[in-house]
């Protein structure tokens, strides 16, 4: 069984979360006991709720509906409807060209077709929006996983959070019952009543130290509670009591391995090359879509009626038709070295970006195996550290039965084990934050451990 989740348990807390998640008791809680929470759980509620991934996914929404638009720019639109005309007053005669007085009304029903597309702009325009969905979709990725990887390092430090409260509480626990002992001996008049004030202290001690702990347990609960989109007024509390050790990430594996693993998995790459195509198909719009004539085309078909107010009116079916091609000189279309030059800027700012990206990657996921190899020997020291501080206290413990032990190294042994249990449940806490870390920078999502 893994410690940080559960076996039987996590079924009934999965169904209990995902009840919740999908109603409106978080928004108003009737009860406001603790609500306790595993690492699987934590996982899905952060997919399933977290606002930074709706956010997102809006984002991949408008750019779809902006590719779509910009695909609807081939289409021609259609207007139906009546036209009216009424003339009063002077009018040109044709062919003579004489000005004659004019009284007549004319009438056009029907419906007209028209069309004017600038089919170099469409063309790259729908081009660039395509490459925009796949970046937005990539982005998305990116920030799904980012949202997982802090959901799970909350869950982490939460649950290191309320180990710590049980360390400080044992401690707490043995310095009474020490305390206690010496009192009985203070008052049969065997002991030395500054020995119980030693002791004394050493508990009040610890007592500010569990305040402490509890405190910073409840505030990484409430940014826990954040994260997920859960009310923060619902305390949540794991159910890992004793923290172990996880393996994402072998600590021994090469670093080129994983370079090239990151490299070729990360979404944040691919929203960069995306960008990248988006702004060389701003560029070719600059650049060659000007060369491409738009086109203008426009039919009417109906009916055309009236005539003079003193005359006979008559009425037919009309039909028109009129295309034609045109090229746009000056800006926004051939010769505009501005445009060109900005897109060209900016298509090499994008590139630019997005070496920088690569080598940034390459960074995190050296950095991030460093970490886990480092905290892999502490984890080793660490756990060798609290054998001996638990062996000195019981040898310790054990000269101060047979009496002939001194209360202060009773007390710096207790503070030693305290201390060398505190170290241990950090470096176990941090080292599986960094598991998930590298686990992240090689492009991979955190596994839902059973």
């Amino acid at each position: 069984m893994n410690p940080w989740g559960g076996t039987g348990r996590w079924g009934v807390v999965a169904a209990g979360l995902m009840v919740a998640s999908s109603s409106a008791a978080w928004a108003q809680p009737t009860n406001r006991s603790p609500f306790l929470i595993d690492l699987p759980a934590t996982l899905r509620l952060a997919g399933a709720r977290n606002l930074d991934i709706q956010v997102a996914r809006q984002g991949l929404q408008e750019a779809e509906a902006n590719h779509l638009r910009a695909l609807e720019q081939f289409f021609p639109w259609l207007a139906p409807g009546i036209g009216y005309q009424r003339r009063d007053g002077l009018a040109q005669a044709v062919p003579a060209g004489t000005l004659t007085d004019a009284h007549f009304d004319a009438y056009a029903p029907g419906v007209g077709v028209g069309a004017q597309v600038d089919l170099g702009g469409a063309i790259y325009q729908s081009l660039a929006t395509c490459q925009l969905v796949k970046a937005a979709n990539a982005g998305l990725e990116a920030q799904r996983l980012d949202a997982l990887l802090s959901a799970a390092q909350g869950y982490l430090d939460l649950a290191q959070a309320r180990a710590l409260v049980g360390v400080v509480e044992e401690a707490l626990h043995i310095s009474r019952d020490y305390q206690g002992q010496l009192h009985e001996a203070v008052a049969a008049g065997i002991a030395f009543k500054g020995d119980e004030l030693r002791v004394q202290t050493q508990t009040e001690r610890y007592q500010i130290a569990l305040r402490q702990a509890q405190e910073r347990q409840r505030v990484l609960a409430a940014a826990l509670a954040a994260l997920l989109h859960l009310d923060s007024r619902v305390e949540l509390v794991p159910l890992a009591t004793d923290p172990a050790p996880l393996t994402l990430v072998e600590a021994q594996t090469a670093i080129d391995p994983l370079v090239e693993q990151a490299l070729r998995l990360r979404p944040e790459l691919k929203r960069s090359q995306a960008l990248v195509g988006a702004a060389r198909a701003e560029k070719q719009a600059a650049v060659v879509g000007p060369l491409i004539p738009s086109l203008g085309a426009q039919v009417f078909a109906g009916g055309l009626g009236g005539g003079p107010d003193n005359g006979p009116s008559a009425f037919g079916s009309s039909e028109e038709l009129l295309v034609g091609l045109s090229w746009r000189l000056g800006p926004g279309g051939l010769f505009d070295t501005g445009r060109q030059r900005a897109r060209q800027a900016r298509l090499e700012s994008t590139r630019l970006s997005g070496e920088k990206l690569r080598d940034q990657i390459t960074a995190e996921v050296v950095q991030s195996l460093t970490r886990v190899r480092s905290l892999a020997d502490q984890l080793a020291l660490a756990r060798r550290n609290l054998v001996t501080a638990r062996d000195t206290w019981q040898l310790t413990h054990a000269r101060k039965d047979y009496g002939v032990g001194l209360v202060l190294e009773d007390i710096q042994a207790q503070q030693a084990l305290a201390q060398a249990r505190a170290e241990y449940v950090t470096v176990i806490a941090e080292f599986d934050k960094a598991q998930y870390d590298l686990n992240k920078a090689v492009g991979g999502a955190p596994p839902l451990l059973p």
